[in-house]
């Protein structure tokens, strides 16, 4: 028996609805593709623009963009609705890139208008790049266009100024606007907070009429940020009493307040943090694990730790590296380089920051030759360039152990000029061991070249007084 074959069906205006349909119910690159297929087959163009938006804004899976740049190039005359698609998908990428102005730039050469839409995907684009310079020609564009008093794009050029580090410029967009929402006052409250002028930020803070769960987040995490972890914790008391009656704190909150506690080494603020989460069945997740790790390490809850992070379902390489770093600063270095093995047999690669760790825990156990081959193995066999504190940490541990000549070597092969962390570590091995020659050799050095940090001179007076030597002879 011969089967009827499935005729593809012709694209008439009666078929175009349902074409429009199966786009709209697309959910698979794959599905999208055959559809591409299908108008190509019958030279029907007129859904590619739709086909585009669908595969340049699609959000599961991630957006598409090799293949919407495929599809765009096909369109002999793109409109605006296939233009801000592109800037959109663009100025959305994980890793920013100028595509989306050079899009712009095109699109103003081909005489196409520009709408709210393509100046609000421009903005996110010029912040994420941190462009000021392509900040303020968008500024122009607006003012040409007539969008001025448009929310969203002055809400965008406060968010794009401040992380462009044009606090003065975004501040005179604020003060000028007629309306504004949370958005506007959180963008400004951001910037400041990421200027690190905390006292301005907590002036707008206070004035402010509407908060929501992002503001309180910002001011909490920009005090801790900003070293001033004690009143972030009473901030977040505040956000408790107050709340605004509906603001409930939320993962980034916690992650937040727990980071000011490890801080302070506030261990009942953190376990009470520690127990609300429990108690109120909230979700422990990769984040907020981190954060407790973090918390109950610098508070010597070594214990505690090991129990948060052995409970974690999903670990990222800042959690492998939280744990790291909680036994390297208690010395318990073989543990440390036994979660490298274990980290590398989950797939996670260790970062520079892991490495500061491991070679931190090797000082604090006197793992000389362990140091020697892990420091040894981050640029030949991990790809990671060693940096300043990498080789301060070698010091550190070479310095402990008394191999003074070998430490002297390894400071006059660094690539980039010792810092003051670095000749601190040496100092300090020589004190520990009482090496009067060498340290007033490196003190003096430091203390000409850092006269107002009164820490150098003590150290020095430190080995003196070690070496029963009388400052008055």
């Amino acid at each position: 028996m011969i089967l009827p074959t499935r005729r593809t069906p012709s694209l008439s205006s009666s078929s175009k609805p349902s074409l429009s349909s199966l786009i709209d119910q697309c959910k698979s690159l794959k599905h999208l593709q055959q559809i591409h297929s299908h108008i190509i087959t019958t030279s029907s163009t007129s859904f590619l623009t739709r086909i585009l938006f669908f595969c340049a804004t699609s959000s599961d899976p991630p957006c598409h963009l090799p293949y919407a740049n495929a599809i765009f190039r096909t369109i002999p005359n793109p409109n605006l609705f296939a233009y801000n698609a592109m800037v959109r998908a663009h100025a959305s990428q994980p890793h920013p890139s100028g595509e989306a102005l050079v899009l712009f730039e095109r699109m103003l050469a081909t005489g196409i208008r520009p709408n709210h839409l393509t100046f609000s995907f421009l903005l996110k684009s010029c912040a994420r790049l941190l462009d000021p310079d392509a900040t303020q020609i968008v500024h122009s564009c607006v003012l040409k266009s007539g969008h001025t008093n448009d929310l969203f794009i002055q809400n965008g050029f406060i968010h794009s100024y401040a992380n462009c580090g044009l606090l003065g410029r975004a501040r005179q967009v604020f003060d000028e606007m007629r309306q504004r929402d949370v958005v506007s006052w959180n963008s400004i409250l951001g910037g400041y907070l990421r200027s690190g002028v905390l006292d301005a930020a907590l002036g707008l803070f206070r004035v402010m009429e509407e908060r929501n769960v992002i503001t309180w987040n910002s001011i909490i995490t920009g005090f801790v940020q900003g070293g001033r972890a004690k009143e972030a914790l009473g901030l977040f008391h505040e956000m408790q009493v107050l709340g605004d009656g509906f603001v409930e704190p939320d993962k980034v909150t916690f992650a937040s307040v727990i980071a000011a506690c490890a801080s302070l080494g506030a261990l009942d603020q953190g376990k009470w943090v520690h127990h609300y989460l429990k108690q109120h069945r909230l979700e422990v997740d990769m984040v907020i694990g981190t954060a407790l790790v973090d918390m109950y390490g610098k508070c010597g809850c070594v214990e505690t730790a090991v129990k948060v992070f052995d409970e974690m379902h999903k670990k990222d390489v800042l959690a492998w590296t939280a744990m790291i770093s909680t036994y390297a600063i208690h010395g318990f270095g073989e543990e440390a380089l036994r979660l490298l093995k274990d980290m590398e047999m989950q797939g996670v690669k260790p970062n520079h920051v892991t490495f500061v760790g491991l070679l931190c825990a090797c000082a604090h156990a006197g793992l000389v030759d362990e140091g020697r081959r892990l420091f040894d193995s981050m640029r030949l066999v991990y790809l990671v360039e060693p940096q300043s504190q990498h080789y301060a940490c070698m010091v550190d541990l070479l310095g402990r152990a008394g191999l003074f000549e070998e430490a002297e070597r390894l400071i006059s092969t660094m690539p980039m000029e010792p810092d003051v962390f670095v000749w601190g570590a040496l100092l300090g091995a020589c004190r520990t061991h009482r090496n009067v020659k060498l340290g007033e050799r490196v003190a003096k050095y430091l203390i000409e070249l850092k006269p107002e940090n009164h820490a150098f001179y003590v150290m020095l007076l430190d080995i003196y007084a070690e070496a029963h030597i009388d400052m008055r002879m």
